[in-house]
């Protein structure tokens, strides 16, 4: 019976410490990301939006993400050249790999890249930011002067995330067709005007669009996980710590997620024939 009792006790602490948890942590999010679209809206609205906060955390995020992306994107579009070229020469249809390549950097490529760029260098920063003030208690000073946390340190840094985002979506998008040509035409033995050619005649305004809204919806995500693993820290600096890790591994895991219900829901709504 003691045994029994032992086990039922370790499985009763167990739901508490992890789906429980996980539940709350996922509403606290969602409550957050509401409430800080509605003050965004609000104080558009109203003019009350910080700009000077929101431009001096851009900047920030770009200083902190802009080179490590760039670097990513230019193996990732070399990457799916060497790929796409060697598929699409095993099938006779060297002719499509600017196509191939391209459409894969545009569609899915860029986003990704730069969401977890975002969700590694952006999000652990805005995390240990706001982590450090709440351990020395600046947020509770601040509700009890009467000052909204959500509207002065959460809106600025959610409004600097999505422009970041799609900045950094259109720059992977851009290098990565550079590098995917370069390397199909200079190593691969391309030709220039082919691999242009298809890749203008398979690619469409809406794939563009697709990827816009996906570095938009990608940036809201870093930016609300990051602020409520901020907002939510505890423990002192071991604390920060542990918030920063868990923000990077629950973006990135959120960001996967999300992208593959993207992907399906277009692929379900706009049905393409080939590539």
């Amino acid at each position: 019976m003691s045994a029994t009792r032992e086990v039922l006790t370790w499985f009763r602490g167990y739901l508490e410490r992890h789906p429980a948890v996980a539940l709350e942590t996922v509403g606290g999010q969602f409550l957050l990301g509401m409430r800080t679209v509605r003050f965004l809206l609000i104080d558009i609205v109203t003019g009350r939006l910080p700009f000077r906060e929101c431009i001096q955390q851009a900047a920030f995020m770009a200083s902190a993400a802009v080179l490590p992306t760039i670097f990513v994107a230019l193996p990732i579009g070399v990457t799916l050249s060497i790929q796409f070229g060697l598929l699409a020469g095993q099938v006779g249809a060297t002719s499509l790999a600017g196509a191939a390549s391209g459409l894969a950097v545009i569609r899915q490529g860029a986003p990704m890249v730069a969401a977890l760029l975002m969700a590694s260098a952006v999000g652990s920063a805005i995390c240990a930011d706001l982590g450090s003030r709440k351990i020395r208690e600046e947020l509770d000073a601040m509700e009890i002067m009467g000052l909204s946390v959500i509207r002065r340190l959460v809106v600025p840094r959610f409004a600097a995330a999505i422009v970041i985002g799609v900045s950094l979506t259109g720059v992977v998008c851009f290098v990565g067709f550079v590098a995917g040509y370069v390397f199909n035409v200079f190593a691969q033995g391309g030709a220039p005007g082919s691999f242009v050619v298809t890749f203008a005649s398979f690619a469409t305004v809406g794939d563009m669009v697709l990827t816009m809204i996906k570095a938009v919806v990608y940036g809201a995500i870093v930016a609300v996980v990051a602020c409520h693993k901020g907002l939510t820290t505890k423990g002192g600096p071991a604390g920060v710590a542990n918030s920063v890790n868990s923000t990077v591994v629950s973006s990135i895991l959120l960001l996967m997620i999300v992208n593959v219900l993207f992907t399906q829901l277009f692929m379900m709504l706009f049905p393409r024939q080939g590539l």
